[in-house]
């Protein structure tokens, strides 16, 4: 079973792009896709998540590059901005995003890495 990198929705067998969310699926060579011996595992990724989740590693560890460093860029710029008083919103902002996506890789909301590969427990 394959799912959207994008929006984690199940696809179609041989879809060249989600009916959900409209993102052109990657196409990954049988003998790497869904192997679950290689496995990112939703437990580290969840972990991450919650300890350093404002820099975005829990989305780097995923494959979720783009996600990662616009977590990293908030942070960073908060940090930089913190005197300022917004940094802190900023800050609390990539906090608050990173322990969302915690609690839905610990409940199995995100079902896939980066690169449409089932997660591991």
């Amino acid at each position: 079973m394959k799912y959207c990198s994008n929006c984690g929705k199940e696809l179609k067998e041989g879809a060249d792009v989600c009916l959900n969310c409209g993102k052109a699926i990657k196409k990954i060579p049988s003998t790497t896709a869904n192997n679950t011996k290689n496995a990112k595992s939703k437990v580290t990724a969840g972990i991450l998540a919650i300890f350093f989740g404002a820099y975005g590693v829990h989305n780097f560890y995923l494959g979720y590059t783009g996600k990662a460093v616009a977590q990293l860029i908030l942070t960073i710029i908060g940090f930089i901005t913190f005197i300022l008083i917004i940094g802190i919103f900023l800050v609390l902002a990539s906090s608050i995003w990173a322990f969302v996506e915690a609690i839905l890789l610990f409940t199995g909301s995100i079902k896939v890495d980066g690169y449409g590969n089932n997660l591991g427990d």
